[in-house]
């Protein structure tokens, strides 16, 4: 497979652009986030990138994230000399910050103890960054154990705390700036005005990069990749692959076909739902390939998780590669791939499609050159994009669902009954939590089908049925996750709906465990 150019997604039309060096920080992709949010182009790039590989992305301004090591240590990561000599303004934070100190003639100094959490800061020159904030005491989020003792040459210290003799700093004839604290959080009241100041009156950027941008130069990237030939799309009725096929049309019309396998394991009314979008209301041409019984074949006599999802993947795969076999030189695969997943590859091109989208994953030997529309955006500015494009609230704002659909949700053997069951309940489930507001506050929250049966009292009459377990849980990026704490009263109605109204249900059970020690899904 062929990778395509990092143009797509809106990268090629962002004249201003800020690097954020990642250092190993939990932060990084926050701080990239943050800078989008002021309205300009950002990306991650990793701290052993060379002086001239960095220029070459012509930068308007360079962010060096935290990180976790001293700069002290032997091993810790550095930054290329070079970097500095480039002319670039660079703001370094907390480890970035030190680590700018270090090598430019400031001392960073072995602290007896640190600073974490909410932090008192008093700044005492507000200069560029810290203007808004103006002079006094503010709060700040700290979250280190060493501490710039000594500014580098040339800086001018504009801030303190108790542990923190140099909390910031600024050396604008340098072009070199540094916080100790985190301005990318939410507990540090003025850092996103301190980042807008940096990438707008330290760096000059106009900050016009917006959702009209990124359609923009996405569909004029995806024109110029696709020419006059033809791509397809495998639709799973998720947000990435929705918008990734909104975004192609767009660009290129008739030229793009879709391919729906619908498996029988989607939440109730939503295969409907993809094919009315697609094909009646965005006009795209669909196919749609109805192969439930296919899946409920293959997986009869299967209890074991991964087997279930093996068996879920093939048939996918082979599915999908007959119906794309059947579209005439259709030369190119288009792929719902966001940031995140390019940044968690660990390469500058994620050519390689990864197991868990498309629901099972499509083979390397494919001969598709890929088109990966959103591979430069965050989830939230998918949704926008797709709320630009016109597509339906109810899919632009669905909540994840895993690739193999339902399937992992059902404990035990998945049959045709088991499966209107759950989707009875899990509709319920989404129904009230809707009805309730609570909608886009919570991450997922889905009904689980365990394989086994409790005793009930129903109409003065015994029962052998088995329970519903609600799961809901609230996270920012699914790689931790909380468990909901929903209303007694809305769980109490779900509860109570599920059981009159589910045939089979006489027991429902609310899921506490959060991630870690558990995972949001079952299987």
């Amino acid at each position: 497979m062929t990778g395509v150019s990092d143009s797509i997604g809106g990268a090629a039309a962002a004249t201003d652009r800020i690097l954020v060096v990642d250092f190993g920080a939990q932060y990084a992709q926050l701080i990239a986030r943050r800078v989008r949010e002021a309205n300009v182009f950002s990306e991650i790039v990793p701290h052993d990138i060379s002086a001239t590989d960095l220029a070459a992305h012509r930068p308007s301004g360079i962010i060096f994230s935290g990180g976790p090591a001293s700069v002290h240590v032997e091993g810790a990561p550095r930054i290329d000399p070079g970097v500095y000599d480039l002319g670039v303004p660079i703001l370094g934070i907390c480890y970035g910050a030190q680590l700018i100190a270090h090598q430019r003639g400031g001392t960073v100094g072995r602290n007896e103890r640190g600073e974490y959490g909410r932090t008192d800061m008093t700044v005492a020159e507000p200069a560029v960054l810290l203007a808004d904030a103006g002079a006094g005491v503010h709060g700040v989020w700290m979250s280190h154990f060493d501490a710039i003792t000594v500014a580098p040459d040339g800086a001018v210290v504009t801030a303190s705390s108790a542990d923190a003799p140099v909390a910031a700093f600024e050396a604008p004839g340098q072009g070199l700036y540094g916080v100790q604290f985190h301005p990318e959080v939410h507990h540090t009241p003025c850092g996103q005005d301190l980042l807008a100041r940096f990438v707008h009156e330290v760096c000059g950027c106009a900050g016009d990069w917006n959702m009209d941008s990124i359609i923009e130069s996405s569909v004029a990237a995806i024109r110029e990749q696709v020419g006059t030939g033809r791509a397809i799309c495998g639709l799973s009725g998720g947000v990435d692959s929705a918008v990734a096929a909104a975004l192609v049309h767009e660009a290129i019309g008739h030229q793009l076909t879709c391919v729906f396998v619908d498996t029988g394991l989607m939440r109730s009314g939503e295969g409907e739902q993809v094919v009315e979008t697609f094909q009646k209301t965005q006009g795209i041409e669909l196919i749609h390939i109805r192969a439930a019984d296919r899946f409920f074949a293959g997986l009869a006599g299967v209890t074991e998780p991964e087997a279930k999802r093996k068996v879920i993947g093939e048939l996918f795969i082979r599915i999908f590669e007959g119906a794309a076999g059947g579209i005439e030189d259709a030369r190119f695969l288009v792929q719902g791939t966001l940031y995140p997943d390019v940044i968690e590859s660990g390469t500058g091109h994620a050519a390689k499609i990864k197991s868990h989208h498309n629901v099972g994953g499509l083979p390397d030997d494919m001969d598709f050159e890929l088109v990966e529309p959103l591979r430069n955006l965050f989830k939230d500015e998918v949704r926008s994009v797709g709320s630009q494009l016109g597509l339906p609230e109810e899919i632009v704002m669905r909540q994840p669902f895993p690739g193999p659909g339902l399937g992992v949700r059902i404990i035990g053997e998945v049959t045709p009954e088991t499966v209107g069951v759950l989707q009875a309940a899990d509709l319920i489930v989404r129904e009230e939590l809707h009805s309730a507001g609570l909608e886009r506050e919570i991450w997922q929250a889905f009904a689980v089908l365990p394989d086994i049966r409790s005793v009930g009292v129903m109409g003065d009459e015994r029962t052998y049925a088995r329970p519903v377990i609600i799961r809901a849980v609230s996270s920012e990026d699914a790689m931790t996750a909380d468990w909901a704490r929903l209303p007694y009263d809305l769980l109490e109605t779900m509860s109570s709906r599920i059981i009159n109204e589910v045939d089979g249900v006489n027991r429902v059970a609310y899921d506490i465990t959060s991630k870690p020690p558990g995972t949001i899904e079952w299987e």
